[in-house]
C-alpha cells in the first residue's frame, strides 16, 4: 500500500485499525524494557543517580523537535499537495508534540537544579525550546479558534512552515551561543561521548518514545476523520431539518 492510497480516509481508518493492537503491544515491550534498563543503569559518577532523569529528559526533546518535522510535511501536504489526510496529521500531532515539549522543559528543569543550581536559566537552548512550546500552544489555540478546517489548515500549515525556523536554532543553539545546556552527546560528529551503560537504554527509550507518538498520532487521526465524518452527518440532518 502506498501514501497515496492512504489519501483514502476509509482506507487509513481499516489500516489503522489492523496495525493499532500491534503497535500498542510493541511500544508496551519496548518502553519497559527501556524502563528496566534506565533504572539498572549504573550512576554517574559526577551527577550521581541524577543522571537518570537523561532518559526521559532527552527522548522528550528529541520527540519535541520530531513531531514539529512531522508537522512541517504534513503542513506542505496541505499547501502543496493538497493530501486529504496532511491537515489530519496535522492537527492530530500538535497536542502530542506540545506533551513531549513540556515534558522535556519540566524534566530538564528538575535535571538542572542539581546540576547548574537552577531551575531555569533564560540561555539560548531553553529559551528557544520554550518558544517552540508557545508555538505548540499557539497552533492549538488557532485550530479552536477557526471553525472552518479549510481555513484552519491553511493557516495552520503557514504557522508550521514559519516555526520550523525554531528547529535548527533549537540544535544547534549550543554551538552558537554559549549556554549552560552541554553540547551534543550523542548525534554528533565523531560518534557519541556517552557509555554504553547509557548509551543503550537511552536509545531504547527513545525508540520506545518514538513508537509511542506513531501509537498516539494514529489513534489520534483515527478518532479526528470519525469526528469530522459524524460532524458531516449532523450538519446534513440540520440542513434537511431546516429545508
Amino acid at each position: 500500500m502506498t501514501l497515496i492510497d492512504l489519501a483514502n480516509p476509509s482506507r487509513f481508518l481499516a489500516l489503522a485499525g489492523r496495525i493499532l493492537p500491534w503497535l500498542v503491544a510493541v511500544t508496551v515491550f519496548v518502553l519497559a524494557i527501556g524502563l528496566y534498563q534506565s533504572a539498572t543503569a549504573p550512576d554517574d559518577y559526577q551527577q550521581g543517580a541524577t543522571v537518570k532523569i537523561m532518559f526521559i529528559h532527552v527522548p522528550n526533546a528529541w520527540l519535541s523537535m520530531f513531531v514539529w518535522g512531522v508537522m512541517s510535511i504534513a503542513a506542505l501536504g496541505t499547501l502543496v499537495w493538497r493530501h486529504p489526510l496532511a491537515d489530519v496529521a496535522a492537527k492530530t500531532a500538535v497536542p502530542i508534540g506540545a506533551a513531549f515539549t513540556f515534558l522535556a522543559l519540566l524534566t530538564g528543569s528538575l535535571w538542572g537544579r542539581p546540576m547548574w543550581g537552577t531551575y531555569w536559566q533564560w540561555d539560548a537552548r531553553l529559551t528557544s525550546v520554550l518558544v517552540l512550546f508557545l508555538m505548540y500552544l499557539g497552533l492549538m489555540a488557532l485550530w479552536r479558534a477557526v471553525e472552518d478546517p479549510s481555513r484552519a489548515a491553511r493557516a495552520a500549515a503557514v504557522l508550521t512552515l514559519v516555526g520550523s525556523i525554531n528547529i535548527p536554532i533549537i540544535k544547534f543553539s549550543v554551538n552558537w551561543w554559549n549556554t549552560l545546556h552541554q553540547p551534543a552527546s550523542v548525534l554528533r560528529m565523531g560518534g557519541s561521548t556517552l557509555d554504553r551503560a547509557f548509551l543503550i537504554p537511552l536509545l531504547v527509550m527513545a525508540i520506545g518514545f518514538t513508537l509511542l507518538f506513531l501509537t498516539l498520532h494514529i489513534a489520534a487521526m483515527r478518532n479526528e476523520i470519525l469526528r469530522r465524518r459524524v460532524r458531516t452527518l449532523q450538519m446534513l440532518q440540520a440542513s434537511k431539518s431546516a429545508a
